[in-house]
């Protein structure tokens, strides 16, 4: 079932390159009393995700803080250490989005967004979304029809839809 306005997302546990290597996230804890802007993507280092998913993001950083987001949280079906490479390299980490890996597909498989493209080598990826939550509450989601597509799940999008 995927997730859907309204809906109260799943707790789950994520990864990030840490200091000492990679670092189990509880997404519970980043989304606990707080308002998060999440975006999920394919795959690190392909043509959307690097061209327009990202950046649109990171030139909608400081307004989505001006709008009280404390956090933007980028989720791909990728390992910590190609995250932390993806995030350096497109210097979406510098400008202060947070790069967390569902290695496993464990979460985007749980909120319904995962999806398979064999010939491409995508296997239980992310679909393209974007989404507002507040206090672990999806009070705004975003999706793509197409995983080419980043136009609804642009941080353009998502800003003009917050209040």
């Amino acid at each position: 079932m995927t997730i859907t306005t309204g809906d109260t997302l799943p707790n789950a546990t994520l990864l990030q390159m840490g200091e000492e290597g990679p670092e189990q996230i509880v997404l519970a804890d980043k989304l606990d009393g707080r308002k998060v802007v999440i975006f999920g993507l394919p795959g690190a280092f392909t043509g959307t995700c690097s061209t327009a998913h990202v950046p649109s993001f990171m030139v909608t950083y400081d307004d989505f803080k001006a709008k009280g987001v404390d956090e933007i949280i980028c989720v791909a079906v990728n390992d910590p250490f190609v995250m932390k490479a993806w995030g350096e390299s497109t210097q979406a980490t510098a400008a202060g989005i947070t790069m967390l890996a569902d290695a496993e597909s464990a979460f985007t498989t749980a909120i319904g967004m995962n999806f398979s493209a064999a010939p491409v080598g995508f296997v239980d990826r992310s679909k393209r979304y974007a989404m507002l939550v507040e206090n672990g509450v999806v009070k705004i989601l975003n999706a793509e029809a197409s995983p080419g597509e980043c136009e609804i799940s642009a941080g353009e999008t998502l800003l003009d839809a917050m209040e």
